[in-house]
Protein backbone atom coordinates (compact mmCIF):
# COMPACT_ATOMS: atom_id res chain seq x y z
CA UNK A 1 0.00 0.00 0.00
CA UNK A 2 1.39 3.39 -0.91
CA UNK A 3 1.33 6.08 1.73
CA UNK A 4 -1.94 7.93 1.09
CA UNK A 5 -2.06 9.58 4.49
CA UNK A 6 -2.99 13.24 4.13
CA UNK A 7 -0.33 15.90 4.41
CA UNK A 8 -0.51 18.54 7.10
CA UNK A 9 -4.01 20.04 7.13
CA UNK A 10 -4.62 23.58 5.99
CA UNK A 11 -6.61 24.16 9.18
CA UNK A 12 -7.03 22.44 12.54
CA UNK A 13 -10.02 21.34 14.57
CA UNK A 14 -10.23 24.73 16.26
CA UNK A 15 -10.95 26.29 12.86
CA UNK A 16 -13.93 24.10 12.00
CA UNK A 17 -16.63 26.22 13.62
CA UNK A 18 -15.26 29.31 11.86
CA UNK A 19 -15.32 27.44 8.56
CA UNK A 20 -18.89 26.31 9.20
CA UNK A 21 -19.91 29.87 10.02
CA UNK A 22 -18.88 30.93 6.51
CA UNK A 23 -21.70 28.83 5.09
CA UNK A 24 -24.64 31.17 5.42
CA UNK A 25 -26.96 29.51 2.91
CA UNK A 26 -30.42 28.29 3.88
CA UNK A 27 -29.45 25.12 5.75
CA UNK A 28 -32.48 23.30 7.13
CA UNK A 29 -30.46 20.52 8.72
CA UNK A 30 -28.12 22.37 11.10
CA UNK A 31 -28.31 19.77 13.89
CA UNK A 32 -27.60 17.03 11.36
CA UNK A 33 -24.44 18.85 10.36
CA UNK A 34 -23.10 19.53 13.83
CA UNK A 35 -23.76 15.96 14.97
CA UNK A 36 -21.24 14.64 12.45
CA UNK A 37 -18.48 17.20 12.96
CA UNK A 38 -16.30 15.45 15.55
CA UNK A 39 -16.50 12.01 13.98
CA UNK A 40 -15.69 13.35 10.53
CA UNK A 41 -12.72 15.29 11.87
CA UNK A 42 -11.20 12.28 13.62
CA UNK A 43 -11.64 10.17 10.50
CA UNK A 44 -10.01 12.65 8.14
CA UNK A 45 -7.36 13.83 10.60
CA UNK A 46 -6.19 10.50 12.01
CA UNK A 47 -7.70 7.50 10.27
CA UNK A 48 -8.46 7.78 6.55
CA UNK A 49 -5.56 7.17 4.20
CA UNK A 50 -6.52 9.68 1.55
CA UNK A 51 -5.37 13.18 0.69
CA UNK A 52 -6.07 15.83 -1.96
CA UNK A 53 -3.21 14.32 -3.96
CA UNK A 54 -4.57 10.77 -3.83
CA UNK A 55 -8.32 11.16 -4.36
CA UNK A 56 -8.08 8.94 -7.46
CA UNK A 57 -5.49 6.46 -6.18
CA UNK A 58 -6.78 2.87 -6.39
CA UNK A 59 -5.38 2.06 -2.95
CA UNK A 60 -6.91 5.05 -1.15
CA UNK A 61 -9.38 4.69 1.70
CA UNK A 62 -12.91 5.71 0.78
CA UNK A 63 -15.53 7.55 2.81
CA UNK A 64 -19.06 7.44 1.44
CA UNK A 65 -21.31 10.09 2.97
CA UNK A 66 -24.73 8.45 3.01
CA UNK A 67 -26.06 11.00 5.53
CA UNK A 68 -25.92 13.61 2.80
CA UNK A 69 -28.37 16.13 4.22
CA UNK A 70 -26.79 18.79 6.39
CA UNK A 71 -23.32 18.55 4.75
CA UNK A 72 -21.86 21.70 6.33
CA UNK A 73 -19.55 19.77 8.65
CA UNK A 74 -18.43 17.56 5.77
CA UNK A 75 -17.56 20.59 3.64
CA UNK A 76 -15.77 22.27 6.55
CA UNK A 77 -13.64 19.20 7.19
CA UNK A 78 -12.79 18.77 3.50
CA UNK A 79 -11.76 22.42 3.33
CA UNK A 80 -9.71 22.08 6.51
CA UNK A 81 -7.89 19.10 4.98
CA UNK A 82 -7.13 21.03 1.81
CA UNK A 83 -9.43 19.23 -0.65
CA UNK A 84 -10.70 22.65 -1.76
CA UNK A 85 -10.21 26.25 -0.68
CA UNK A 86 -12.30 27.87 2.02
CA UNK A 87 -13.29 30.59 -0.45
CA UNK A 88 -15.93 28.17 -1.75
CA UNK A 89 -17.70 27.93 1.60
CA UNK A 90 -19.60 31.28 1.59
CA UNK A 91 -21.36 30.23 -1.60
CA UNK A 92 -22.82 27.11 0.02
CA UNK A 93 -26.26 26.30 -1.33
CA UNK A 94 -26.27 29.04 -3.96
CA UNK A 95 -27.22 28.42 -7.57
CA UNK A 96 -23.71 28.38 -9.02
CA UNK A 97 -21.85 26.85 -6.07
CA UNK A 98 -20.37 23.34 -6.26
CA UNK A 99 -21.30 22.96 -2.58
CA UNK A 100 -24.95 22.02 -2.73
CA UNK A 101 -27.36 21.01 0.02
CA UNK A 102 -26.47 17.44 -0.89
CA UNK A 103 -22.91 16.67 -2.05
CA UNK A 104 -22.32 15.91 -5.72
CA UNK A 105 -19.30 13.71 -6.38
CA UNK A 106 -18.78 15.37 -9.76
CA UNK A 107 -18.53 18.83 -8.18
CA UNK A 108 -17.04 18.36 -4.70
CA UNK A 109 -13.35 17.38 -4.58
CA UNK A 110 -12.93 14.36 -2.32
CA UNK A 111 -16.58 13.26 -2.40
CA UNK A 112 -16.91 9.57 -3.29
CA UNK A 113 -20.66 9.51 -3.99
CA UNK A 114 -23.53 11.85 -4.66
CA UNK A 115 -25.91 11.61 -1.72
CA UNK A 116 -29.35 12.84 -0.88
CA UNK A 117 -31.90 10.08 -1.05
CA UNK A 118 -31.29 8.19 2.19
CA UNK A 119 -30.57 4.48 2.28
CA UNK A 120 -28.12 4.18 -0.60
CA UNK A 121 -24.75 4.72 1.04
CA UNK A 122 -24.39 1.45 2.92
CA UNK A 123 -25.39 -0.73 -0.08
CA UNK A 124 -22.93 1.26 -2.22
CA UNK A 125 -20.23 0.70 0.40
CA UNK A 126 -20.91 -3.05 0.31
CA UNK A 127 -20.50 -2.96 -3.45
CA UNK A 128 -17.29 -0.93 -3.15
CA UNK A 129 -15.81 -3.45 -0.72
CA UNK A 130 -16.78 -6.33 -2.99
CA UNK A 131 -15.26 -4.53 -5.98
CA UNK A 132 -11.97 -3.95 -4.16
CA UNK A 133 -11.89 -7.60 -3.11
CA UNK A 134 -12.50 -8.72 -6.70
CA UNK A 135 -9.56 -6.59 -7.85
CA UNK A 136 -7.28 -8.02 -5.20
CA UNK A 137 -7.04 -4.65 -3.43
CA UNK A 138 -7.17 -5.79 0.18
CA UNK A 139 -5.60 -2.77 1.91
CA UNK A 140 -8.04 0.06 1.14
CA UNK A 141 -10.76 0.50 3.70
CA UNK A 142 -14.31 1.54 2.85
CA UNK A 143 -16.15 3.75 5.33
CA UNK A 144 -19.75 4.87 5.13
CA UNK A 145 -21.36 7.48 7.39
CA UNK A 146 -25.06 6.96 8.02
CA UNK A 147 -27.66 8.39 10.36
CA UNK A 148 -29.72 6.44 12.87
CA UNK A 149 -33.04 7.25 11.19
CA UNK A 150 -31.61 6.25 7.82
CA UNK A 151 -31.30 2.67 9.08
CA UNK A 152 -35.10 2.40 8.83
CA UNK A 153 -34.60 2.05 5.07
CA UNK A 154 -34.98 -1.53 3.83
CA UNK A 155 -31.91 -1.31 1.60
CA UNK A 156 -29.78 -0.86 4.70
CA UNK A 157 -31.32 -3.93 6.37
CA UNK A 158 -30.30 -5.99 3.35
CA UNK A 159 -26.78 -4.53 3.24
CA UNK A 160 -26.21 -5.22 6.94
CA UNK A 161 -27.53 -8.77 6.59
CA UNK A 162 -25.29 -9.46 3.59
CA UNK A 163 -22.01 -7.93 4.75
CA UNK A 164 -21.58 -10.00 7.91
CA UNK A 165 -21.80 -13.46 6.34
CA UNK A 166 -19.75 -12.18 3.38
CA UNK A 167 -16.97 -11.34 5.89
CA UNK A 168 -16.36 -7.91 4.37
CA UNK A 169 -13.51 -6.94 6.68
CA UNK A 170 -12.71 -3.85 4.60
CA UNK A 171 -16.16 -2.40 5.28
CA UNK A 172 -16.71 0.08 8.13
CA UNK A 173 -19.97 1.80 9.03
CA UNK A 174 -20.16 4.89 11.20
CA UNK A 175 -23.68 5.48 12.50
CA UNK A 176 -24.37 8.92 13.95
CA UNK A 177 -27.04 8.24 16.58
CA UNK A 178 -28.65 11.55 17.48
CA UNK A 179 -31.93 9.90 18.54
CA UNK A 180 -33.75 11.02 15.41
CA UNK A 181 -35.09 7.61 14.37
CA UNK A 182 -38.86 7.17 14.51
CA UNK A 183 -38.81 3.45 15.20
CA UNK A 184 -35.78 3.06 17.44
CA UNK A 185 -35.39 1.10 20.66
CA UNK A 186 -32.50 1.40 23.14
CA UNK A 187 -29.52 -0.62 21.94
CA UNK A 188 -31.35 -1.59 18.78
CA UNK A 189 -28.76 -0.28 16.35
CA UNK A 190 -25.87 -2.21 17.88
CA UNK A 191 -27.99 -5.34 18.25
CA UNK A 192 -28.94 -5.27 14.57
CA UNK A 193 -25.31 -5.22 13.45
CA UNK A 194 -24.24 -7.79 16.01
CA UNK A 195 -26.97 -10.20 14.92
CA UNK A 196 -25.63 -10.03 11.37
CA UNK A 197 -22.10 -10.92 12.45
CA UNK A 198 -20.52 -7.48 12.55
CA UNK A 199 -17.95 -6.18 15.02
CA UNK A 200 -19.67 -3.34 16.91
CA UNK A 201 -18.56 -0.59 19.29
CA UNK A 202 -20.71 2.17 20.83
CA UNK A 203 -18.98 5.42 21.77
CA UNK A 204 -19.54 9.06 22.70
CA UNK A 205 -19.66 10.85 19.36
CA UNK A 206 -17.95 13.96 20.78
CA UNK A 207 -15.00 12.13 22.42
CA UNK A 208 -12.12 12.19 19.94
CA UNK A 209 -9.98 9.58 21.68
CA UNK A 210 -12.92 7.21 22.10
CA UNK A 211 -13.80 7.68 18.43
CA UNK A 212 -10.23 7.04 17.33
CA UNK A 213 -9.96 3.88 19.43
CA UNK A 214 -13.25 2.60 18.04
CA UNK A 215 -12.33 3.46 14.44
CA UNK A 216 -9.00 1.62 14.69
CA UNK A 217 -10.11 -1.40 16.74
CA UNK A 218 -9.17 -4.73 15.08
CA UNK A 219 -12.01 -6.83 13.67
CA UNK A 220 -10.48 -9.73 11.72
CA UNK A 221 -12.83 -11.39 9.30
CA UNK A 222 -15.80 -9.13 10.07
CA UNK A 223 -17.15 -5.77 8.94
CA UNK A 224 -17.02 -3.13 11.65
CA UNK A 225 -19.71 -0.72 12.90
CA UNK A 226 -19.13 2.26 15.19
CA UNK A 227 -22.25 3.72 16.77
CA UNK A 228 -21.48 7.33 17.76
CA UNK A 229 -24.06 8.73 20.16
CA UNK A 230 -24.45 12.50 20.13
CA UNK A 231 -26.74 15.18 21.47
CA UNK A 232 -27.13 17.69 18.65
CA UNK A 233 -25.81 21.20 19.27
CA UNK A 234 -28.46 23.70 18.31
Amino acid sequence: MTNTTAAQPVHGYSDLHRLMSLMTGDEKHGPAATSTLDALWVLYDRVLRVSPATVDAPDRDRLLLSKGHGPMAYYAVLAARGFFGEELLPGFGSYDSPLGHHPDRLLVPGAEIGSGSLGHGLPLAVGSALGLRAQGLTDPRVWVLTGDAELDEGSNHEAIAYAGPARLEQLHTLVIDNASASHARPGGIAARFEAAGWSVLVVDGRDHEALYDAFTAPHPGRPHAVIARVTPKR
